[in-house]
């Protein structure tokens, strides 16, 4: 039986593929401000490669979940958050895709179906300029990490994400 965490922020994507890696940039910020602003005792920070299962398997113990990703939306806006807050009784569909092949929708639905969602789950999808093979974020998905940061933070703090 697992340990019921009641906070999991996991940032999903790929440092890699530039803007593809905002969900860990987010990560990585908060765990910097976690020594100055410290994040609940049992808040976990975890980066993740978008694959359903292992995104199951970090939030299927927590009350509360935050999902930082990559999206792609036709027409896109790069750099514009699309912020999610569902609970396991009113799922709606994402309005963005994720940049990922099976994506944070599938992740969603097949953990419905299993009976492993967090009770509450909070997505943060942030539209990209540039997925390709590279480091770094392109300066508008990149001018949206401290905002992120800052909402991510305050989800976690208030314990509310509606």
């Amino acid at each position: 039986m697992r340990t019921r965490t009641a906070i999991a922020v996991i940032g999903v994507g790929n440092a890699f593929r530039r803007d593809d890696g905002v969900g860990p940039a987010v990560i990585a910020r908060l765990r910097e401000r976690a020594v100055e602003h410290p994040l609940p005792p049992d808040t976990v920070l975890s980066v993740c490669d978008g694959d359903p299962g292992r995104l199951i398997g970090l939030w299927e113990s927590a009350d509360l979940a935050v999902v930082v990703d990559a999206a792609h939306a036709h027409p896109g806006t790069p750099g514009r958050v699309h912020r999610l807050a569902l609970d396991s009784a009113h799922l709606l569909p994402p309005s963005a895709t994720s940049s990922h092949g099976l994506g944070l929708g599938e992740a969603v639905e097949l953990a419905r179906v299993l009976g492993l969602l967090p009770r509450q789950l909070v997505v943060y999808a942030v539209e990209g300029a540039d997925s390709e093979f590279g480091t770094g974020l392109s300066p508008a998905v990149a001018a949206r990490v401290e905002p992120l940061v800052a909402a991510v933070e305050d989800d976690v703090l208030t314990g509310r994400p509606a």
